[in-house]
């Protein structure tokens, strides 16, 4: 059986973060964050270019805390 899976470089298989050409200090997008927090640090790029959903995720966590925080004050004062 011959096969041509044959990859020459060995950071392709390897975690995102730990390749020497992947950050050097530069800011990153809130795509690229949580397309590295989805994927365990595997891929940067699974969420696009655009960043409308990369805010939605960011909106929607931030919405989940304040509304639970605030169910949890509403629901938990003794009366």
């Amino acid at each position: 059986m011959k096969t041509d899976f044959d990859y020459p470089n060995k950071n392709l298989l390897g975690a995102v973060v730990f390749r020497p050409n992947f950050n050097n200090f530069e800011t990153i997008n809130v795509n690229q964050a949580w397309s590295l927090f989805f994927t365990a640090g595997r891929e940067d790029k699974l969420l696009g270019q655009e960043t409308e959903l990369g805010r939605f995720f960011t909106y929607f966590l931030i919405a989940l805390g304040v509304t639970g925080t605030l169910w949890a004050t509403y629901f938990n004062n003794p009366v």
